[in-house]
């Protein structure tokens, strides 16, 4: 039955909750009964409540990323949340037979943030695509978003299977005059979302109709419109996969410095301080299908034999700003609860540059190896540059450089 062929939007009754049999959890999207919530088309009053964790620790991570001094007073303004059950950017669980919500970070008991808008982010399987999509795309309003206090509260619903629901969440967001961002590989729940927000006058966007059309048209093939992980679907092993699965193996073997003697195994070589990010920069890469390697660099710890012994082209080295790592190395201490006393040089000012400057005597003895600075930078940002220089070197024609830094 085309589900999109049977609805009344204007007649359209609440849709009631449901209990799945279902040893999974089932997504229900909540209809907001509070009389906070305003009706499409109305003005909402702000409200006095708590911020966004999302903001409050992607405002603290840029601070320390530019090595300024966190000021919780400049970060103070006010949030907007029509829906007090729903903390921005959690995964709710939505289950008719859970009567609580998922509460959020309560640690920032001061922070507050000017009224938001909301982002509703619906899909059919686990909205890997929807979400990343929507954060790449907020990427673009840091400035916004963080320092000139517009707030945004994203919400995520997957596992949206069925038209019933789909038109629960649709209703809610048009209480709230939110934005609805979706991905839907069913084509008659697409069309079901695309009327409904029509016509209740809700902005939407559709991130995989326009594209899994455009390559239909391309191969000349009709999409199968079922959602990844649907019944039916089965997804053969290939080599690929397997090539994957012992990268992560030797990945997690090395990590540290571990097995110097199996470092001409690796297909990279990751060097660099501690806390300059070489375990999540290697095992995101190994997730690729890169055997990684990294091997920390300790002041007066000559590195292992063995490193200077492997294809130099296959060696990167990572660095960081002096403030920014102490920082992070503070912070580190801090979480395995050591004390003053027990920090140590490990964190002091004094030490830290000391031991970038005797990594950095490491690396310009090798100038083949790559220097790349990752202060400010992400893990996949780092792996850009790290997989650019790999494959233009393994082809021969890498790009001209102003510095040997990148």
């Amino acid at each position: 039955m085309n589900a999109s062929s049977t609805l009344s939007f204007p007649n359209l009754a609440p849709a009631r909750r449901t209990s799945h049999a279902n040893p999974q959890p089932i997504l229900k999207p909540p209809i907001a009964a509070s009389s906070s919530v305003s009706e499409p088309g109305s003005e909402s009053h702000a409200r006095k409540i708590k911020g966004s964790p999302q903001l409050t620790r992607w405002s603290r991570a840029r601070s320390v990323r530019s090595g300024r001094k966190l000021d919780r007073a400049g970060q103070r303004t006010q949030l907007l949340d029509p829906n007090p059950r729903l903390q921005s950017t959690d995964r709710v669980s939505l289950d008719p037979d859970d009567s609580t919500a998922s509460e959020s970070d309560d640690s920032d008991e001061g922070m507050e943030m000017t009224a938001g808008k909301s982002i509703y982010m619906v899909s059919d399987g686990t909205g890997w695509t929807v979400e990343h999509s929507v954060n790449a795309a907020l990427g673009q309003f840091e400035h916004c978003l963080v320092d000139r206090g517009c707030a945004v509260n994203t919400h995520l619903f997957s596992g949206i299977d069925d038209v019933e629901r789909l038109m629960e969440i649709i209703k809610q967001a048009a209480k709230e005059g939110a934005l609805l961002v979706y991905t839907l590989a069913d084509p008659s729940m697409a069309e079901s979302a695309r009327q409904a927000c029509r016509h209740w006058g809700i902005p939407t966007t559709d991130m995989l109709g326009p594209i899994t059309e455009a390559i239909a048209t391309h191969l000349g093939v009709s999409p199968s419109g079922l959602p990844r992980g649907a019944p039916g679907r089965s997804f053969p092993l290939t080599d690929e996969y397997f090539c994957r699965i012992e990268a992560i193996e030797f990945t997690i073997k090395q990590d540290d410095g571990a097995l110097p003697q199996n470092l001409h195994k690796a297909d990279i070589v990751l060097v660099g301080v501690s806390r300059t990010g070489k375990t999540p920069l290697s095992i995101y890469l190994a997730q690729k299908g890169y055997k990684v390697a990294n091997v920390p660099i300790v002041m007066g710890v000559q590195p292992p034999k063995a490193l200077f012994e492997v294809d130099p082209e296959k060696v990167f080295g990572l660095t960081i700003n002096p403030l920014v790592l102490q920082t992070i190395r503070t912070a580190r201490a801090k979480t395995l609860g050591f004390s003053e006393g027990m920090k140590g040089n490990y964190s002091e000012m004094v030490h830290v540059k000391q031991e970038l400057e005797f990594a950095r005597t490491i690396l310009a003895q090798n100038p083949v190896w790559p220097v790349i600075e990752v202060t400010g930078k992400a893990i996949e940002e780092t792996a850009a540059v790290v997989l650019r220089l790999y494959h233009d070197r393994k082809r021969k024609c890498s790009m001209p450089r102003i510095s040997k830094r990148y």
